[in-house]
């Protein structure tokens, strides 16, 4: 069984993660305490939906190693930023401790895709 090509950014199976991570984060943070719109809330909204929107970056920088290589790392940043306001969201008890763990361990895979990518560009990058 042959996979499609990769055409986008949106093809990748880690973007599709960090999506679909982004929009659930979205949604359960809709629960969190008014008090925290301008902190957590923001915070933790904003760096799940930089790792796919560095993604989409990245995806567009792939004729040249370094600057892809440095997008990604941008990605990986930010989904390590991402588990730490999740982390905080458990401990202020806005995030029960089960969905905390769901989403902390996407974003492990997550972050395990994006090392293996800057560890590994040669195949991502475009053939001149």
């Amino acid at each position: 069984m042959e996979r499609e090509p990769i055409k986008s950014h949106k093809d990748l199976r880690v973007y599709q993660m960090a999506f679909d991570a982004a929009m659930k984060i979205f949604e359960v943070s809709k629960k969190f305490p008014v008090e925290e719109r301008y902190s957590l809330t923001d915070q933790i909204r904003r760096s799940s939906r930089s790792v796919c929107a560095n993604l989409a970056e990245a995806w567009r920088k792939r004729r040249y190693e370094a600057a892809f290589v440095a997008k990604l790392s941008d990605c990986e940043s930010e989904a390590a930023e991402t588990q730490t306001w999740i982390e905080f969201a458990v401990k202020c008890n806005y995030l029960d401790v089960d969905t905390g763990r769901e989403l902390y361990a996407i974003y492990n895979q997550i972050l395990g895709s994006l090392v293996n990518m800057i560890n590994n560009p040669s195949p991502w990058l475009m053939k001149h």
